[in-house]
């Protein structure tokens, strides 16, 4: 009898409080994304410069280990990051984990990109802009930086919504975000439909701002 007592109390509906549990998961998904995403382009977009600049010096260094980041599975990456830095004798949270292999894998992404919007201004073009006399520096920020950010704001946009939604893979690390506040729910509650119709909900609540900053950012461009 207290046992079928215990299982009861479990086995509980979804109630407005697992509601705003799940709300308080996706501040924290949001919070490492926007972490990971504006650390991880900055560092992309130097990682990419370098690239452009070193071509085969960058591949053969900077290039290999970006490449590493870019082809590991994410997870690999997280659960070897998390793991390490204990036997050494540093050990790390699952927050500060997870946001230090996020900004790495994002900077290796958007260093593609970079590199990419860098070398699609034409070539004849830059030497124009050293023909009127600018310097190096001038070149990149009102020739370079303003062509290429058109060129590649989508794809750049792709690998954002990408961070955010592999950001979920820090749950096994034990960081409470939307998809671990979702199994938590799901074991309690029994009601896996609900709870991620839910979750897919707040996720879509956090990318659809991304996709339409974007697009309308290209719609003015375009005029």
């Amino acid at each position: 009898m207290y046992e079928l007592a215990q299982s009861i109390r479990f086995f509980s509906d979804f109630q407005a409080s697992d509601l705003a549990f799940l709300a308080e998961a996706a501040g924290r998904t949001l919070l490492i994304s926007v972490l990971s995403v504006s650390v991880g382009t900055v560092l992309g977009c130097v990682f990419g410069w370098l690239l452009s600049v070193s071509r085969w010096a960058g591949a053969v260094t900077l290039g290999l280990i970006l490449d590493a980041f870019r082809s590991i599975p994410l997870i690999i990456q997280l659960i070897l990051f998390f793991n390490f830095f204990p036997i050494i004798g540093f050990p790390v949270n699952p927050f500060a984990a997870g946001t230090f292999v996020l900004v790495f894998y994002t900077s290796a992404l958007v260093a593609s990109v970079a590199r990419g919007g860098i070398e699609a201004v034409p070539i004849t073009t830059r030497r124009a802009a050293r023909s009127l006399g600018m310097t190096y520096w001038q070149d990149m920020r009102y020739i370079v930086w303003p062509i290429g950010l058109r060129a590649v704001l989508p794809a750049w946009a792709g690998v954002a919504l990408g961070v955010l939604k592999d950001s979920a893979l820090v749950s096994v690390l034990g960081y409470v975000e939307l998809l671990r506040a979702s199994q938590i729910l799901v074991t309690r509650t029994q009601e896996p439909f609900l709870i991620l119709t839910v979750v897919g909900a707040f996720y879509f609540a956090l990318s659809f701002p991304i996709s339409r900053a974007t697009a309308s950012l290209e719609r003015r461009w375009q005029k």
